[in-house]
């Protein structure tokens, strides 16, 4: 019995056929019942079936030529709506001609009776076929998550259609201009009015919203204000569209880097894309966040072979088969022989040094690795650059490096004065300094997301720490683009925006996770080596370059000769805090 009413093409198309042969019946007798003000002499009986048999033949036979019979009965829309007008213009005007070419068929026959049954038939055919749509509109309506729609551009039609054909479990029932969309309030869009910022509060209390979605993502600040007036409204599920490609979109929840994120208004694909095409670019470090980035980044941009280089065997293999037309190399960039041995086999254009410990408390905890991985590791990798003729090398160095508090930006410091002072010949070496960037592997925010799922509690440090954050595809594509303008011995720095205090992130994600009151904030004191504020400047000499987003550092002086002995105590030296302090006088160890 089942398989008798699971719907199938031809059932479908059976049913509609036989729905338009009594549709058409109907609305005729309908229109000759008007024509004659209900009253319908009997002589006009003796051609109705004629009348009808033509009529009703010819609008089936041509909306079945134009495939109007095919439609899932639940996804009837505009563009089948138009199929059936066209269907009956075709219909109609070829009745006409059959009536013109033997009016002796038809006679007795009232001609106004074929405009009257036309538009009939046209309300009556078409209201069959929006009747399920509209039926399922409102079951979703009571079913589905009322839902508020920010932003009247971007991707507002498409969450629309998604939504009325039941492909996603929001209802809209309003649509939120951003302040720079003025032009569109008090319009409609396929129905839905368009308010402005200031019926927020008002909208989500009458139509009782539980779900809000971003159709296109406002500035930062529109995104933030927004965001906290939703969640301070009891509005707690917010998605975004994300494009996935041409014509292609997704809703995703709003994260916490969407909310954080600077975007940088300044980044110049035209500069990338002319220092990368074509060129031949090893990355150190390639397994890990910002590594990879730079690799995708790269690709991107079209470098013509990418050397993949990472002592993790693990993180090597995952972008491995993200770029399986990389060469991949397992290699220790403390061990210069490993180093050597790939810049000979493809003597790189371009060189990116990502690679290095960063996690402060575990640089702490072993110092003796930290300083063989983040000097010994970034000197060997600019030898080797130099020696292979590499035309240029960029160092990633950390805010950590300025007035370090602790071994890792210490080391990173090292690394930045050797890049600074090297004699490089003809290899221009540039070190790049930025922030926390978002996401990245041992940052604080998966750690908090942990703990707000868990049912906390969140732990921080300090309640006055503070951190700059950006997103990694952005903070790769500056590093590039720095990389680009540089002539060789810079020490370029990523305007990273407004430090963001830790807590005040913590109660951000708490509140975007709906557990504002049932998660709670523990601060469990300073780690080891940690400081409360960062800093990007050692000094307040920094020069703006021609990107708003991008400052170059005045270059600190070391004698080449005496850095190098200095870093060969170093790496011998068992008090590696006293010889890191030797090369970085500013080194304020804080264990």
């Amino acid at each position: 019995m089942r398989s008798w009413l699971r719907p199938t093409v031809w059932k479908r198309t059976l049913f509609f056929i036989a729905a338009d042969a009594v549709l058409s019946l109907v609305t005729l007798y309908l229109a000759y019942l008007l024509r004659f003000n209900f009253h319908i002499e009997p002589k006009f009986f003796q051609t109705f079936w004629i009348v009808y048999g033509a009529i009703a033949g010819l609008k089936i036979a041509v909306l079945y030529r134009l495939k109007g019979y095919f439609v899932i009965w639940r996804f009837f829309g505009f563009e089948d709506a138009k199929t059936i007008v066209k269907a009956h213009l075709i219909a109609y005007a070829l009745f006409t001609l059959c009536y013109l070419i033997a009016p002796s068929l038809f006679v007795p026959f009232p001609r106004s009776v074929i405009i009257i049954d036309f538009f009939l038939s046209l309300i009556f055919t078409g209201a069959l076929r929006a009747a399920k749509r509209l039926w399922l509109e409102g079951v979703r309506a009571r079913s589905h998550k009322p839902t508020l729609l920010l932003g009247a551009g971007g991707a507002v039609g498409t969450i629309l259609q998604s939504a009325h054909k039941g492909e996603i479990a929001y209802f809209p029932v309003a649509i939120v201009a951003f302040e720079n969309e003025a032009a569109m309030r008090h319009g409609y869009i396929h129905g839905l009015q368009v308010y402005g910022e200031a019926e927020l509060d008002r909208l989500v209390r009458e139509h009782r919203i539980e779900a809000a979605i971003f159709a296109e993502v406002p500035s930062q600040e529109a995104l933030r204000r927004l965001t906290d007036r939703l969640n301070a409204l009891g509005v707690f599920e917010i998605k975004r569209v994300r494009l996935l490609g041409e014509h292609q979109e997704k809703l995703e929840d709003l994260s916490i880097e969407d909310l954080l994120a600077r975007r940088p208004q300044d980044l110049d694909f035209d500069a990338i894309e002319s220092f990368l095409r074509d060129k031949c670019v090893l990355i150190t470090g390639a397994g890990g966040s910002i590594g990879s980035e730079i690799a995708r980044q790269c690709r991107r941009f079209g470098a013509s072979r990418l050397v993949l280089v990472d002592n993790g065997e693990y993180n090597l293999y995952r972008i491995g088969e993200e770029m399986p037309e990389a060469a991949l190399h397992l290699a220790d960039v403390s061990r210069k022989e490993d180093i050597d041995e790939v810049m000979r086999r493809y003597r790189p254009d371009v060189v990116i040094h990502a690679a290095a410990y960063k996690h402060v408390p575990m640089c702490e905890a072993n110092p003796d690795a930290a300083v063989r991985n983040n000097v010994a590791g970034t000197r060997n990798v600019i030898d080797a650059s130099i020696e292979a003729d590499v035309s240029k090398v960029v160092i990633v160095s950390t805010d950590k490096a300025v007035r370090p508090t602790n071994i890792m930006g210490a080391t990173k410091r090292v690394g930045e004065l050797y890049a600074q002072n090297v004699p490089s010949k003809k290899t221009e070496i540039v070190a790049v300094r930025f922030g926390n960037v978002l996401g990245s592997s041992g940052s604080v925010i998966p750690k908090f997301k942990a703990q707000i799922e868990a049912g906390g509690p969140v732990t921080v440090t300090h309640p006055e720490m503070t951190r700059y954050f950006m997103l990694i595809p952005e903070a790769c594509q500056l590093v590039l683009q720095a990389a680009a303008m540089a002539k060789g011995g810079e020490l370029f720095i990523l305007d990273m925006g407004k430090p963001i205090k830790i807590v005040d992130l913590a109660r951000r994600m708490i509140r975007l996770y709906g557990k504002e009151g049932d998660v709670e904030i523990v601060f469990t004191g300073l780690r080891p080596g940690e400081k409360l504020y960062e800093e990007l400047l050692i000094d307040e000499s920094e020069q703006k370059t021609r990107y708003r987003s991008i400052f170059v550092a005045r270059p600190t002086t070391y004698d080449f000769k005496r850095l190098c002995e200095d870093i060969e105590t170093l790496l011998h030296a068992d008090d590696k805090v006293a010889a890191l302090r030797r090369i970085v006088p500013e080194f304020d160890h804080r264990p």
